[in-house]
């Protein structure tokens, strides 16, 4: 085993050690399989990024070069209809800007997602999941070409408490549709 496993093993297990007085492995006893590794996941992510939150607990895909902004945008629309999840808006943020400044901005727009019925159930079990409503997808244009950004939902339903089995059915649902979108959408596959 490397010196850098054997170092994150003994750390883990003297935090558990150390927390266990505070109610933390009853906490964990309360999330879905898999919590811990994802946890580890998001942290590793965090150590790697130096810190920044955001690259911990979000995926990201390189848009494959020669792929247009219409054409993700087709992948995300047909995604959307064959899994029946509603698009509930967009956020041109890119043209908002040039149209304050009158210079051309690279591109950035915010699309969102939502199955009502879902989000409904969702906020009854947690109420906090609110603030992550609706799912969105993020294109933005870097210097190396377009990305496509959106939560880390893998976080939100391991990392979580244990949902109901129709419920937790169900996240995984929109779950999925969102990978397959940016999956789909990277590649321009509509």
């Amino acid at each position: 085993m490397k010196i850098k496993s054997w170092i994150k093993l003994l750390s883990l297990t003297v935090a558990l050690a150390s927390l266990s007085a505070c109610g933390t492995l009853r906490a964990i006893n309360n999330t879905e399989d898999g919590s811990g590794a994802e946890a580890m996941n998001v942290w590793q992510r965090w150590v790697d990024s130096d810190g920044d939150i955001a690259v911990a607990t979000t995926w990201e895909r390189k848009v494959k070069d020669g792929v247009t902004i219409a054409e993700v945008e087709q992948a995300f629309t047909s995604v959307a209809a064959e899994e029946n999840i509603k698009s509930v808006g967009e956020f041109y943020l890119s043209r908002e800007l040039s149209l304050r400044s009158g210079k051309p901005e690279k591109f950035l727009k915010v699309y969102s997602y939502c199955s009502p019925t879902i989000a409904r159930e969702m906020v009854d079990f947690s109420p906090h999941m609110a603030a992550y409503m609706p799912c969105r997808l993020t294109v933005v244009e870097r210097d190396d070409g377009l990305w496509i950004y959106a939560l880390n939902m893998d976080m939100l339903i391991k990392m979580g408490r244990k949902l109901p089995p129709e419920l937790k059915k169900s996240v995984m649902q929109v779950r999925n549709t969102m990978w397959k979108m940016m999956e789909r959408g990277a590649q321009g596959e509509f």
